[in-house]
């Protein structure tokens, strides 16, 4: 079997989730939530033009 980048990755996620698959999703998914309000917290100050004098890191 070939192994990719991407199954990698998820058994490096696994991994840290000693082996538990839900425990892995469940951190995907709060992960994918962090990540979700961060790109709607850039998109808020992108339509009020905030990124003028932000020097183009609004995100940190």
């Amino acid at each position: 079997m070939t192994s990719t980048p991407n199954e990698a990755a998820i058994d490096e996620i696994v991994a840290s989730c000693d082996g538990d698959i839900r425990g892995a999703l469940r951190a995907l998914l709060l992960v994918n939530e962090q990540l979700e309000a961060e790109l709607q917290q850039l998109h808020a100050v992108v339509a009020h033009g905030g990124l003028a004098g932000s020097g183009g890191n609004v995100l940190h």
